[in-house]
């Protein structure tokens, strides 16, 4: 009977080897899942904390732009009102008193002077034979 004595203590003895190892891949295993589990927490932090930045540049870009487009909102408005101000009634010829001032290149400025009083009055432009002739004109 001892060699079978002898046969029963090996089994036991390797059902406590298989238990211990077993319970050593558990840990393992719980081991390696947990540092998974933190590793995805850390890259979820972080994606988050990148996130957030972009957020916040985002967010600092569209309040320029809706400066931007503020600014340029209330140009096309005064521009829209212009225009329409030069279809109205008696609109050519406010256009036409505003430009006055500009000279086309074949006209030359002829400014009167009136000797008595010394005012100035000034014409808008007059077409000069000098100015064809490319000569300069005598003055009045």
């Amino acid at each position: 009977m001892a060699p079978t004595g002898s046969r029963i203590a090996p089994v036991s003895g390797d059902a406590e080897l298989i238990s211990l190892s077993s319970e050593r891949r558990e840990l393992l295993c719980s081991v390696i899942g947990l540092a998974v589990k933190l590793g995805l927490v850390a890259v979820a932090g972080v994606s988050l904390f990148r996130l957030a930045g972009a957020y916040q540049q985002r967010m600092e870009r569209q309040g320029e732009i809706n400066a931007v487009l503020e600014l340029q909102s209330a140009r096309l408005n005064k521009s829209r009102a212009r225009f329409d101000q030069l279809f109205t009634k008696e609109g050519e010829q406010r256009l036409i008193r505003e430009q006055s001032q500009w000279i086309a290149p074949n006209r030359m400025r002829v400014v009167w002077q009136d000797q008595s009083s010394g005012s100035t009055m000034e014409t808008a432009s007059a077409t000069s034979r000098a100015a064809a002739s490319n000569r300069p004109a005598a003055r009045p």
